[in-house]
């Protein structure tokens, strides 16, 4: 059987890395089964942010939320695995960390709705969008997990 291996892009937010949770969250994703095969460390320009979150810019939140994603380092990541999108979704737990699920990175180390650690693509589309701004052409890594072959049939 062949499996289709999406793509998604993550982010792990100021907060995050601010909070020294770059390696809780990683290990969170890799322990799941997804394969990391892009990351880039960075400051994030505002012009960027304001791009990335463009489908909120009529929201009462998203001068603060541009402020404060270009505020500090921020480490952006390409992920890739069977159903990606929606695990990526999963890890992180609802938006709002008093309704994310304990066992979620947002239900277990986040308290605030303007601090919630991490951003995951909602939708195939969205991650196209959102790998491109972040990466542009790049080239990704190609590897094979040694678990591989017990994570799918």
């Amino acid at each position: 059987m062949v499996i289709f291996m999406e793509r998604t892009y993550s982010m792990i937010k100021p907060d995050g890395v601010a909070r020294g949770l770059m390696g809780e969250i990683l290990g969170r994703i890799e322990k799941r089964g997804l394969k990391i095969i892009g990351m880039k460390f960075t400051v994030l320009e505002k012009a960027k942010v304001e791009e990335h979150y463009a489908e909120h810019s009529a929201k009462a939140f998203y001068a603060g939320l541009v402020e404060f994603v270009a505020s500090g380092p921020s480490l952006s990541l390409v992920i890739e695995g069977n159903d990606s999108v929606k695990i990526m979704r999963a890890i992180s737990g609802e938006t709002d960390p008093a309704d994310a699920a304990i066992g979620t990175v947002r239900g277990d180390i986040a308290l605030a709705m303007d601090r919630t650690l991490v951003h995951t693509s909602h939708s195939l589309e969205a991650a196209e969008r959102e790998i491109k701004l972040h990466f542009g052409g790049a080239a990704f890594m190609v590897y094979k997990r040694c678990d591989e072959d017990f994570l799918y049939e």
